[in-house]
């Protein structure tokens, strides 16, 4: 038995190494789910005039066809409980002059079920020749789902009006609609130097409502953000955002899968624009600390910055602030510096970092590990992430190696490249 018990533990340690090198990485599909309904070029898209105004409130049910190309006039709510309906194929262009911007208030609901091979756009109403990020407001939607602000309801800072601007409550479950196979372009209008809105803000919502095969490219603020809610997102891109590509506080509680965040170093901001920002609230006086924390469980994330050299102003992956649970696995990461930067006084302590976790990752071309602010080289936090049960490999491929077809001019593939699976992890 005294021989045969280390050889049992072996064998087991063996097979666990493997089998953790085995699990896919990264965005994963049996094709590549990223063909048909996207594109990452869309200043080259010559989109119909509008033929149909929408502005001021829906207060019952509506419907929006294809056959009509619709310009969304200021800021637009969807009240009363009503449902607003959005036909595959069809496109919502935002006015530049009033910063169009549509609100789904609390209680109402928006169906926009695209298709793969007919998506719902929304996107700017300039010409081709004019377009840029920030040339309307974008979407919002405000549910019923906890947060953990004083008082659990609370109202974003977006200059709504007060008596439709609230979200949270008990409701977890609370259904908003559905956004899938929706494109956003060229939304995230910065209102000042303090209120900034993005391509798609989602405050109280429940996970009832379904948020699937979604891009959002050229936002002039974070792509998607979140605050509170509980929810499960999948097939997400972020595509050349200014500010964060995924942004999560007051107590969020998301399984976000299969999702990309593809960075383009000169779209970035000098505010620390980062894939993933995470933290519990947006100011500890304004928190309830008895409610949840915000805890993300990110799984087969792909995050890569498509300049290798990073020249630009690309720093890390991924930002982590305190009393913030954080989870990443099965993912891969390409060419940031560092590759997470926690917040400075998260490594004074295991009871921080055990909340905060990353494993079986592919780390590439990344100019530095997991790092703290107040210091790189802080020991505790290598000797925790420096476990080899936590299976991070850190690699020096080109994109080009390690993914199927990186090249955004085409049809991008950003699938693990199966050519290189043997030469990972060795």
């Amino acid at each position: 038995m005294k021989t045969k018990l280390p050889i049992a533990i072996l064998t087991l340690l063996s097979s666990f190494f493997i089998q953790a090198q085995q699990q896919p990485k990264g965005i994963t599909g049996t094709s590549n789910w990223m063909s048909n309904w996207t594109t990452f070029n869309p200043a080259k898209i010559e989109y119909n005039e509008a033929t149909n105004i929408i502005a001021g409130t829906i207060d019952k049910d509506t419907r929006l066809t294809k056959r009509n190309t619709y310009q969304l006039v200021g800021v637009v709510y969807v009240t009363n409980n009503a449902t607003l309906t959005i036909e595959p194929g069809t496109v919502i262009r935002g006015d530049d002059k009033t910063c169009g911007t549509l609100v789904i208030t609390n209680g109402a609901k928006i169906m926009a079920e695209g298709l793969e091979t007919d998506p719902i756009v929304f996107t700017s109403n300039k010409e081709i020749a004019e377009r840029k990020p920030g040339d309307w407001g974008g979407i919002i939607i405000l549910g019923k789902a906890p947060i953990n602000t004083i008082g659990g309801i609370h109202i974003l800072p977006f200059d709504l009006e007060p008596m439709l601007n609230h979200y949270g409550g008990q409701d977890a479950e609370d259904n908003s609609g559905i956004l899938k196979y929706v494109r956003v372009e060229y939304a995230g209008r910065k209102l000042s130097s303090l209120k900034e809105l993005n391509g798609i803000s989602l405050a109280g919502v429940g996970r009832k409502t379904v948020l699937s095969n979604i891009q959002v490219s050229y936002s002039n603020d974070d792509s998607f953000e979140c605050y509170g809610g509980e929810l499960n997102m999948n097939n997400l891109i972020s595509y050349r955002t200014t500010d964060d590509d995924f942004d999560f506080t007051q107590g969020a509680q998301i399984n976000i899968n299969n999702s990309i965040a593809i960075r383009h170093p000169f779209s970035s901001d000098v505010s620390g624009s980062r894939c993933f920002e995470v933290d519990s609230y947006d100011k500890i006086g304004n928190t309830d600390m008895t409610k949840k924390l915000t805890k993300i469980n990110a799984s087969n994330i792909t995050l890569v910055n498509l300049e290798e050299n990073n020249q630009g102003l690309v720093r890390e992956s991924i930002y982590v602030r305190e009393n913030t649970f954080f989870n990443l696995s099965n993912s891969i990461v390409s060419g940031f510096t560092p590759f997470v930067l926690l917040e400075g006084n998260i490594g004074d302590g295991e009871a921080n970092l055990s909340k905060i976790t990353f494993k079986n990752l592919i780390i590439n071309n990344c100019n530095g590990g997991i790092t703290s602010e107040s210091g790189s080289a802080n020991p505790a936090i290598q000797g925790f992430y420096g476990n080899p049960t936590f299976f991070l490999d850190y690699t020096k491929l080109k994109n080009s190696e390690l993914f199927s077809m990186p090249n955004i001019k085409g049809n991008p593939d950003f699938r693990m490249n199966q050519n290189n699976t043997i030469a990972i992890g060795n």
